[in-house]
């Protein structure tokens, strides 16, 4: 830069070229001020050659943030995202930007699936190192919790294809139904890993695609749904433990087996004669013929409800170490991966997914999870600092606070504002606490009425609309009983 006639003015205009060069660089939105610490900035990087490769305005980065903002804002259209860019480019006299999304919408098809999964365990890797090492150990073990759940998607011949619906449904009046088993950490509420399928793949056969995930040290816990002889044996051949509710199939007779203490024995269970159809040949020969299992018996106190009697199996023997009632509070804290379902399907908008295919779907779900993750670690870091439990921590409270702070820490002139807008960010997490509320038992029920529609019985270009609304039955019975 020259400025013959001003020379005092040069370290002034350097400094605006350079801030001008970093903003034509810049992404689109200002999550990355508050999330770029997060996450490997290779990851996102232009790559050398192929689909990423181009200098375009929906630049791999640019596109990442866009989608991200998406998940983070329920019912956020892909045309926000573009007015977004526009405002943007507007703002520093960039070139003009096309006002449809074609060329968004393009550009989250070119996001690499397996950079995304990468970019997942990265977030979680993070999130999980910002948790205090004590608070991840129970006994010197790490408890992981293990649940599945359904989410939906659009009703699209391919969505169909791949994701079928119920058979209780007509074609055309149900949607594509995607499985999903995930492994969280019960210490930080972390999404580890999860695995995907139909609705003709049971959850076991998912959950052995994620096996590799469990490490020595580590303490599977599950619902009655995974327990299971082979499971549980394959776990012990990788050194780690399980505590599952027993399964409503087997005996549950504590009279037999060897006695460690009240509703407490020892017993021996030997391999079953049929092999499971979702296992293959070679783990089922890994499978030992007899396994030694602790079933264990406590009874649920809540004060106001009648007593509930819960067995449990268990590969940790030694009664002594670890103490039946320890076990039964473990057990009891599994419910929380129940509510870490409803913070990501209820509270982010991931029960019925948007995208038109497949392929987007496996990408919408991974920004759901990198999304989910990016909270966590708030959460986790905000609880280190002002030791204060996660579970006393707003999870929807906690993803409306950084949409808002990130916008205020992108307009900060200096890092040290934008440091001091984070640790009052944090600080204000800390604050938002869920009050405590034992024994509080709310049945899900709507107060609203739904408007009096029709149903859709037939496929929607077969269905006409019936005459008269007004004289249903549902709406209206006295009318239509005269």
């Amino acid at each position: 830069m020259h400025t013959p006639f001003f020379p005092q003015l040069r370290p002034r205009l350097a400094a605006l070229g350079a801030r001008v060069q970093h903003l034509r660089t810049q992404s689109l939105l200002q999550l990355e001020v508050l999330f770029g610490h997060l996450i490997p900035p290779w990851l996102l990087s232009q790559a050398d050659e192929g689909a990423n490769s181009r200098d375009r305005v929906f630049s791999l980065r640019r596109t990442f943030w866009g989608f991200l903002y998406q998940v983070l804002t329920p019912g956020c259209p892909c045309r926000e995202i573009v007015r977004q860019i526009q405002a943007f480019f507007c703002l520093h006299e960039m070139r003009s930007v096309d006002e449809g999304t074609s060329a968004y919408c393009q550009a989250r098809g070119r996001l690499p699936l397996d950079s995304l999964q990468r970019l997942r365990h990265a977030v979680a890797a993070q999130a999980e190192k910002l948790e205090p090492y004590a608070q991840q150990r129970w006994f010197g073990l790490s408890p992981k919790v293990i649940d599945g759940t359904t989410v939906t998607g659009p009703d699209t011949p391919k969505n169909q294809r791949a994701y079928p619906q119920t058979s209780s449904q007509k074609p055309g009046c149900g949607f594509p139904l995607l499985k999903l088993v995930g492994i969280f950490s019960l210490a930080s509420g972390v999404l580890l890993d999860y695995a995907k399928g139909n609705k003709h793949q049971h959850e076991l056969a998912l959950l052995h695609k994620l096996l590799d995930h469990f490490k020595p040290k580590d303490l599977a816990l599950a619902d009655r749904g995974f327990s299971c002889y082979t499971l549980i044996a394959l776990l012990v051949k990788r050194e780690v433990h399980s505590l599952f509710r027993l399964h409503q199939g087997r005996s549950a007779d504590l009279r037999k087996g060897q006695r460690l203490g009240k509703n407490d024995r020892l017993m021996t269970w030997r391999k079953p004669k049929q092999k499971p159809r979702y296992l293959p040949q070679y783990l089922w020969k890994l499978v030992p013929k007899e396994l030694s299992v602790r079933v264990l018996r406590f009874t649920l106190k809540v004060r106001g409800f009648r007593s509930k009697s819960v067995t449990m199996v268990t590969t940790l023997l030694d009664a002594k170490a670890y103490p039946a009632q320890e076990l039964a509070r473990l057990y009891a804290r599994r419910w929380r991966i129940e509510l870490w379902f409803r913070h990501i399907k209820t509270s982010m908008g991931m029960e019925s997914l948007r995208c038109q295919s497949p392929k987007m779907m496996h990408k919408e779900l991974e920004m759901f999870w990198i999304a989910y993750n990016l909270n966590r670690a708030l959460i986790a870091e905000a609880g280190a600092i002002y030791d204060v439990p996660i579970e006393r921590m707003s999870f929807k409270g906690t993803v409306d606070a950084a949409r808002q702070y990130s916008i205020a820490i992108a307009q900060a002139r200096s890092k040290k504002k934008q440091r001091q807008l984070v640790a009052h960010l944090l600080e204000v997490l800390a604050l938002d606490r869920v009050p405590e509320r034992p024994g509080r038992v709310e049945p899900r029920a709507l107060k609203g009425r739904p408007k009096p529609f029709a149903l859709l019985t037939k496929h929607r270009r077969r269905f006409k609309d019936i005459p008269h609304r007004n004289r249903y039955k549902k709406s209206n019975p006295k009318k239509t009983m005269t």
